[in-house]
């Protein structure tokens, strides 16, 4: 008692304050017939800072065509939807969004996915956003989940990794074991395959999902990252397939990819199964100098925990983590690491909700059709050596919601992570990070000057009291969904940080001097000292 205790009480602290800042966003899930397939998938949202005010505004992706996503821009804690100002007239059956300065122009532009063609926002720095879909080289009428923006072969300009989910047909009706219609299986449909685009230089994209060798495989697509998972100085993609093996499109330089998921160990969980890939956590867990993987799935699959081997392969060690247990009677979507109490270890946040219908739950919030799919969310406290355990969420924890989308990042400017929940058919909620900290922070903005933008995909790591803390500048993870781009640290209280070094994308690697804590500091490429 006298251990779980303390954990319980430094976990809680997350507070719903959407009504307090003017977040007014209710999600909608169209006309269409009450099982159409696209609406149980959910939308996801974005922090992001369109405005170069620095702070983070927000980007909410609609479900319904009838309206269209929402911007909301802040203003010193409040929140102002500016949607129409913007000129943002998304009204696709949204999915998700990506957030990236695509033109190196110092602005970041919009990617949003849908059931149908998806579309390109151009930021034209007067407030506004231009559709440059078509203009661009961006196509495609199919149903894409999440996407990422990163520089795979480094020259300078991000490009564009889509995953898209199956083909659907909206006249079939499914129904459950007693006979009770019901959304239908993923298994009932075909995957299609995920398409990748070239940045061209800025304002052209080229398909290249055939000749990158990534248009080689069908599969049910949802979730995305793009990182350096093998060490070898290359940015890979990692990508959770819905009842079908994952995939590991390990980078082969010349603007080629081998997928070789298998190989690496991520492809199936420990006892050799595909599982309901939803959601990607990534992150250095066990603080040994490598990126780790966290895929969620459904109910009775346990959420997996890949553990890198120093970049030559994973291993799976959710049961002796803890994290099996607490995942098995859960459906997980969005999904982070984050360090929310600042003990320098990577925390948990799972968003959650059913599949498959059940009694509603009298305590949700939401429509009764819906409340039959609601579930918590889940806080997960890092207690060390490798083992976690459920820890009071606040709020966070207490919303039984439809939960799909999650993203994370610093909107109150404070120094912790906050967390922004799309709710299907419910309101999309804020959650403030007030949990008690035991230790300092840092946030670490990794900054390429030539291109005027935010690196993604660098690979911060912070050396303090003689240890070394791993962190990834990078806002492509989760579900459906962009966070924050810099990268967060919770450090040892009093401590002093001794040096930052940094492996950017293109695998070059510099030192930077010590700085004090609890602050934001901004590291350009370039300026730092070479590392070999």
């Amino acid at each position: 008692m006298s251990l779980i205790l303390p954990l319980l009480l430094a976990a809680s602290g997350f507070v719903d304050v959407t009504d307090s800042v003017g977040l007014d966003f209710l999600h909608d899930v169209g006309d269409e017939d009450r099982f159409y397939y696209p609406a149980i998938m959910g939308s996801g949202v974005a922090f992001l800072d369109y405005d170069n005010d620095s702070d983070l505004d927000l980007y909410l992706v609609q479900a319904g065509r009838r309206k269209s996503d929402r911007l909301f821009r802040q203003d010193d804690g409040r929140f102002a939807d500016v949607t129409d100002a913007a000129g943002i007239q998304e009204r696709g059956y949204g999915m998700g969004v990506a957030v990236g300065d695509v033109d190196n122009d110092g602005n970041v532009d919009l990617f949003v996915t849908n059931d149908g063609p998806n579309v390109l926002y151009r930021n034209l720095v007067n407030g506004r956003f231009q559709d440059v879909t078509a203009a661009w080289g961006i196509a495609g009428n199919s149903w894409s989940a999440s996407a990422a923006f990163c520089d795979y072969d480094g020259d300078g300009f991000l490009d564009l990794y889509v995953t898209r989910y199956l083909t659907h047909d909206p006249k079939k009706r499914c129904t459950q074991a007693d006979g009770s219609p019901d959304f239908c299986a993923p298994e009932v449909y075909s995957g299609i395959p995920d398409q990748l685009y070239h940045n061209e230089g800025g304002r052209k994209f080229r398909d290249v999902s055939a000749a990158s060798g990534i248009g080689s495989v069908r599969a049910r697509g949802l979730g995305v990252v793009c990182a350096d998972l093998d060490d070898d100085g290359k940015l890979d993609f990692y990508v959770a397939n819905d009842g079908e093996a994952n995939q590991l499109w390990r980078n082969q330089g010349g603007g080629k990819f081998v997928e070789e998921a298998f190989l690496f160990g991520a492809a199936l969980d420990g006892g050799g199964e595909a599982e309901a890939g939803m959601g990607i956590g990534i992150g250095d867990v066990e603080g040994d100098g490598d990126l780790d993987l966290l895929v969620t799935h459904i109910v009775n699959e346990m959420n997996t925990l890949f553990l890198n081997q120093n970049g030559g392969g994973f291993d799976d060690r959710t049961q002796a983590s803890g994290l099996g247990a607490v995942s098995l009677s859960f459906t997980g979507f969005g999904v982070g690491f984050v360090d929310f109490d600042h003990d320098s270890d990577l925390d948990l946040a799972v968003a959650n909700g059913r599949i498959l219908r059940r009694p509603p739950v009298a305590s949700a919030s939401g429509p009764d059709f819906w409340n039959g799919y609601a579930e918590k969310n889940q806080l997960v406290e890092n207690v060390g050596q490798g083992k976690f355990r459920e820890a009071d969420g606040g709020d966070f924890g207490k919303s039984i919601e439809v939960s799909r989308g999650l993203a994370f990042g610093d909107y109150d400017g404070d120094g912790d992570f906050d967390l922004l929940v799309q709710n299907t058919a419910a309101k999309a909620r804020l959650y403030r990070n007030d949990a008690p900290k035991t230790g300092d922070w840092l946030l670490v903005r990794a900054f390429e000057p030539k291109a005027k933008r935010n690196s993604h995909g660098a690979r911060v790591t912070v050396l303090a009291g003689g240890k070394r803390y791993l962190r990834l500048a990078n806002p492509g993870y989760s579900y459906l969904s962009s966070s924050d781009p810099r990268a967060h640290f919770g450090l040892p209280r009093g401590g002093q940080v001794e040096s930052i070094e940094i492996v950017w994308p293109d695998g070059t690697r510099e030192s930077f001097p010590s700085v004090g804590t609890n602050r934001t500091v901004t590291l350009s490429k370039g300026s730092g000292v070479a590392r070999r």
